[in-house]
This record gives C-alpha cells, structure tokens and sequence, in this order.
C-alpha cells in the first residue's frame, strides 16, 4: 500500500494477517485505505500550515520541576524553570476559553494562573464562584493579589499540583485547563506520548464537572482534532466541538508553539462510572 505525494512517500506493510481479522478482504482493505488516506491528509495539511508559522526554538529541559523554580516576567512572557510558561499574544485564545465555560453566576475552576489572562476574562463575565488552582507558590501569590485587587468577587486561589488538590472542591459549571508540565517526566508521558497535553486530566476534569457543565482546553493541532484525540475525549464525554481561533502572533523564537491559530475544545456531559 503506497501513497506518494508531491514531498513524500508512505508505504503500509501489514506484517499479518490478522491485522483487522475477523473482517473480510474488502471492508479490510476499505479501512486500511481510510487509515492511511489520512495519514497523508494530515501531513499534507501540517505541511501547507507551515508556510504561515514562524521558525520557533529548541525547548530548554526542566531543571527545575515548575512548582518549585522561582517564575519571572521579561517582556510579556512567564518564564518557569527556562520555559515559556504564558506570553501575552495568548490573549486571544484566553479569552475564547473563557467564553466556552463561564457564564454571569456560574461556578469555574481553572487549573493554571499564568500570568491571568483567562482568569481576567472569567472574571469579566461575572462568576459566582472562581477557583483557581496553580501549582507554583510564587505565582499563586501574585495570583492571590490579582484576586483581592478591584474588588474582584467569588475569587479562591488553591495552591498545589491539581492532583493533590482536587478531591473536596466540588463541582463546577465549567472547568478550565490550562497549565504546563512539571517536570520532564510529564514532558514525556503526557506531551510526547498523549494524544494531546490535556488528556491525563480528561478523568478528573469529568468528575469535576457538573451535568450540562462544559470543559475545556486548547490544542496546537492547528485546524483539526486527530481520531487519536477525538477516541481519548469520547471515553470521557458524551459530546465535545472544536472552534479555531486564528490571527495569534507568536513571536519567531517561540519554544512552544509556532502557528497562527489553534483549537479550542469544548467537551459536555461526562461519563459517570
């Protein structure tokens, strides 16, 4: 099974024939075509994407686990343990997440303050409840000033790793999730290996989630959700969409992202146990 392209090549070698056994020869043939018609989709598509990204740089190890390093501010960008943790050309996408999840005296939960701009938007609309959940101490100070400043209401900073914290908070309407990896062991299970950075959280988020309430995050797959990522997502809920949010300027050394859109999920109705 060959595919050729105009700047590549992929050849499909089932090794046996019980790939796909017990299904017969045509309908077998139909899915492995599918599955490989996609493949070359996708890069072609990745490809094309390429020529509105920008160079982007090699992201530096994690010397020091997130929680634990001391942040810094240098012009609009959040910097932990030398990575690029929150920059402002994000507002954009911030505020969309907020959208998607927060309405005028509903109950929100944010895992990540950054450098607070969803929590900005999240509090423009009005929640009565806010709980935001960031891992580092520093940055929960400076989240926890940011909450009693301009008599900002419904505002509750929870310091420590979500995985720690979670359990006793209830709840909520709409779950916001936007933090980064601790540590390089996360880099390596959870960005590498997941089908997208967010997905060791889809169990928690769903427990935390109200019926009818919305969870999202975002994700760098441009303008699509893979199969891979859809299948994750529908084990835990029952529905989700995607909305691209274009025109976002990251700068040319960018360590972690590089085009000029990405996707908003929205996933509803979680699957109880």
């Amino acid at each position: 099974m060959l595919r050729r392209a105009a700047k590549f090549e992929v050849t499909l070698n089932p090794t046996t024939q019980s790939l796909l056994d017990p299904m017969s020869a045509e309908p077998r043939q139909f899915l492995l075509d599918r599955a490989l018609d996609e493949f070359v989709a996708d890069l072609g598509a990745l490809d094309a994407a390429a020529a509105g990204m920008v160079p982007g740089a090699a992201r530096p190890r994690i010397d020091t686990a997130i929680d634990a390093a001391a942040p810094a501010v240098v012009d609009g960008t959040l910097l932990v343990s030398g990575q690029e943790v929150m920059q402002t050309w994000e507002a954009p996408l911030m505020r969309a997440l907020a959208q998607a999840v927060t309405a005028r005296g509903s109950t929100v939960l944010e895992i990540g303050f950054g450098l607070g701009l969803s929590a900005g938007f999240v509090q423009e609309i009005g929640p009565a409840r806010h709980v935001i959940v960031e891992a580092n101490p520093r940055t929960a100070e400076v989240a926890g000033q940011w909450a009693r400043a301009d008599s900002r209401r419904g505002v509750e900073i929870v310091t420590g790793r979500w995985q720690d914290v979670l359990p006793g908070l209830g709840r909520f309407d709409g779950v916001l999730f936007d933090t980064y990896p601790m540590d390089e062991t996360e880099v390596d299970e959870y960005v590498m290996r997941d089908a997208t950075f967010a997905e060791h959280f889809f169990a928690p988020a769903a427990a935390a989630l109200a019926d009818g309430g919305a969870f999202t995050y975002y994700s760098n797959e441009i303008d699509s959700v893979a199969r891979r990522h859809q299948r994750a997502l529908l084990r835990h809920f029952r529905t989700f969409g995607v909305q691209i949010v274009d025109g976002l300027r990251p700068p040319e050394d960018c360590s972690y992202w590089w085009a000029p859109s990405m996707a908003v999920i929205v996933a509803r109705g979680p699957r109880r146990a």
